[in-house]
């Protein structure tokens, strides 16, 4: 759920390894969702999510910020 004081929202990871996970993320200085999420793995592996279509909103917010954002899986990482 949004955070219109610390400016966050939930990640829903919709596919991949981390397939029906959630994360807290904060919004871009910009107000907008991350386009981009790298979640850390085992040793030195990291998981890159791109931005979805799919949002959720809050309606009792203001100004209106998504509350949930999907994202979906790309690639493993390594160091």
């Amino acid at each position: 759920m949004a955070n219109s004081a610390t400016g966050t929202y939930t990640a829903k990871l919709t596919d991949g390894p981390l397939q029906g996970k959630t994360v807290t993320t904060q919004f871009l200085e910009s107000g907008d969702p991350r386009p981009r999420l790298e979640i850390p793995a085992d040793g030195n592996k990291r998981y890159l999510y791109l931005r979805g279509s799919g949002l959720e909103f809050d309606s009792s917010t203001f100004p209106a910020r998504p509350t949930a954002v999907d994202y979906r899986y790309i690639e493993a990482l390594f160091d």
